[in-house]
């Protein structure tokens, strides 16, 4: 089993594929490690050397920011957004939705379950 990043990635999977399981990694830069580390699309990661898997890593390590680091910065923009007081921090800390979203109906992913309110029905 392959670790990249932190991450066991799957063996049975082409490469494409299981880097896209590490956090900050979809199609695109996937498509575009495989090309710097000239890797065909077909392979597999059980099919793939000591030394092609160690290049991957590296030029993860390199020239993106993934997984813990990507997440923590993640999370300090929105601390950012909150400390400001900003439309968007007041969207977050109320946990609202924060891009435009109507909350009349829906919006139950952040809003979470509906809460009954007493003497409504009617």
């Amino acid at each position: 089993m392959a670790r990249i990043a932190g991450v066991n990635i799957p063996t049975n999977k082409r490469v494409l594929i299981a880097l896209q399981y590490i956090h900050g990694i979809g199609a695109a830069k996937a498509r575009e490690i495989i090309e710097k580390v000239s890797i065909p699309e077909s392979r597999r990661v059980n099919e793939l050397s000591d030394a092609e898997v160690l290049q991957i890593r590296e030029t993860i390590d390199r020239d993106y920011i993934v997984e813990g680091d990507l997440r923590r910065e993640t999370a300090m923009n929105i601390k950012r957004l909150m400390d400001l007081g900003c439309y968007r921090g007041l969207r977050h800390r109320r946990g609202l939705p924060v891009r435009g979203q109507r909350t009349h109906t829906n919006a139950r992913t952040r809003k979470g379950p509906a809460k009954p309110i007493a003497g409504k029905k009617k």
